[in-house]
């Protein structure tokens, strides 16, 4: 069942027994499976591909919505595996549940209110994004892996699979285990998006002080900045971390609230 107020671009293939609500637009050449549900205040873009059975911009899984008129808003060229589910924002942030271009979430994976899912980002099987994160371009998550509402996970990184991520994930970093920790440099995705030698020379150093030696952050990069120009690489690994304490529990977004 379509409804005739949604607004259906050229060449969308629509197929058996959807619901597509009154407030969804589809942008052209988007094919939806067969049971299919959109709903909301729902904005999808060009290209993208939706398997059968997934759910996206229905209610917020929060006990404390109050049916505002809350959207989604998806890009271009991502693909939507079975069972995929991503709920439309809360109000507690700016209202918008957001994915970019070019991802490609696997079977069940489930995108929970006020995330911001980057761009050309994997999700396999059974990934569950808790409300709030953010999750930046380039990121690979392995199988049944857990993140934590409020979490940041930087670019170019690698959770394996089963991870569960409490703290937020530095860029370019691999982590894994049942409690995330810092592997190693991602440093066969560096070598696919065309960082550079140095970069990856640098960016290992970094890691090793941060996470080998654990000599601390500022004693890590007032050695690193004092060796010659500062790459941007490492500039934007430790901004991220310094945006990391400024929260609870290693999640830069999970800010402490004020007293009363």
């Amino acid at each position: 069942m379509v409804d005739p107020r949604a607004q259906i671009g050229e060449g969308v293939q629509i197929g058996h027994f959807c619901v597509i609500g009154p407030n969804v637009k589809l942008g052209d050449r988007t094919r939806v499976g067969d049971h299919v549900t959109l709903d909301g205040v729902t904005s999808i873009g060009c290209d993208n591909q939706i398997f059968p059975h997934v759910s996206i911009g229905t209610n917020p899984q929060d006990v404390s919505y109050r049916n505002t008129p809350t959207r989604v808003e998806i890009g271009d060229g991502n693909v939507f595996r079975e069972q995929v589910t991503i709920n439309r924002a809360s109000e507690k942030e700016d209202g918008v549940t957001r994915v970019g271009d070019h991802n490609y979430l696997m079977t069940g994976t489930h995108i929970a209110h006020d995330c911001n899912i980057g761009s050309r980002i994997v999700l396999a099987n059974n990934c569950m994004i808790g409300g709030h994160a953010h999750i930046a371009d380039d990121v690979t998550i392995a199988g049944g892996a857990g993140v934590h509402q409020f979490v940041s996970i930087g670019t170019l990184s690698f959770v394996g699979a089963m991870t569960r991520i409490l703290q937020d994930v530095p860029p370019f970093v691999i982590v894994d285990g049942a409690d995330a920790r810092p592997r190693c440099i991602n440093t066969v995705g560096l070598k696919r998006h065309d960082y550079t030698e140095d970069d990856i020379t640098v960016l290992t150093q970094a890691f090793r002080l941060l996470y080998r030696k654990r000599i601390g952050v500022e004693p890590a990069r007032d050695e690193l900045f004092a060796t010659g120009p500062i790459r941007p690489v490492l500039r934007h690994l430790f901004d991220c971390l310094d945006n990391s304490c400024l929260g609870r529990a290693g999640r830069g977004r999970d800010r402490r609230k004020k007293a009363a």
